[in-house]
């Protein structure tokens, strides 16, 4: 399998899928192709109609769009539950996972995902509404797991909020007892962390992406 990313310091589309890959043992490749570069369209549309990353070329099938991305490999390797056994819990993941794949709209703008951004105080007030709608997933679901990820054991609902995770660092958020305590998990999470040290030593800038 073939998964095409983009940049890792701000494609926090490409860090799920890959995210999941990572964690479950999947044997892949990696084609990065950087962002905003004069050939980025042509060389992304290679892989996918929608000239957009993340995208995952499996010999004659092709998978393209994040969530897409999980549900192909879930499908592929039952065996590694990737999601929740339970079908209720299963039910809330997948829900949780659609809601951060169609919503938080005002998060992405005034937060967008860099790994190489620092601030020192929180100043993104314009997207406290989705903060605290994640706040409020993340700690129902760590109340009825017992953590420490999202349903107990890691699964594609964390790899969707990861990126998340990377937000709250970056911006400063507040965050304290189960968030925090999750905000952690995610962060130390080995594939994660091998992610990020990538992300920190790119140099190749995407001006269209903030």
């Amino acid at each position: 399998m073939l998964l095409v990313i983009g940049n890792k310091r701000l494609s926090s589309w490409s860090l799920r899928p890959w995210l999941v890959l990572k964690f479950f043992d999947i044997p892949f490749e990696e084609k990065l192709i950087y962002l905003d570069q004069a050939t980025t369209t042509a060389e992304i549309l290679k892989y996918s109609p929608t000239a957009k990353v993340p995208a995952l070329s499996d010999g004659a099938i092709h998978v393209w769009d994040s969530l897409a991305i999980c549900e192909y490999v879930n499908d592929k390797y039952p065996e590694k539950q990737m999601w929740p056994s339970d079908v209720a819990a299963r039910a809330w993941a997948r829900s949780i996972s659609a809601e951060m794949h169609s919503g938080f709209a005002v998060m992405r703008k005034v937060m967008s995902h860099d790994l190489q951004k620092q601030q020192v105080t929180f100043v993104s007030h314009e997207a406290q509404a989705d903060i605290d709608r994640v706040k409020e997933i993340w700690t129902s679901c760590l109340k009825k797991s017992g953590g420490p990820y999202l349903f107990g054991s890691f699964s594609i609902a964390d790899a969707m909020y990861a990126p998340v995770v990377n937000r709250f660092l970056t911006y400063a958020v507040p965050h304290e007892g189960l968030v925090g305590a999750y905000i952690k998990a995610i962060r130390e999470l080995p594939a994660h962390q091998e992610w990020i040290r990538e992300g920190l030593k790119e140099t190749i800038e995407a001006p269209f992406h903030p």
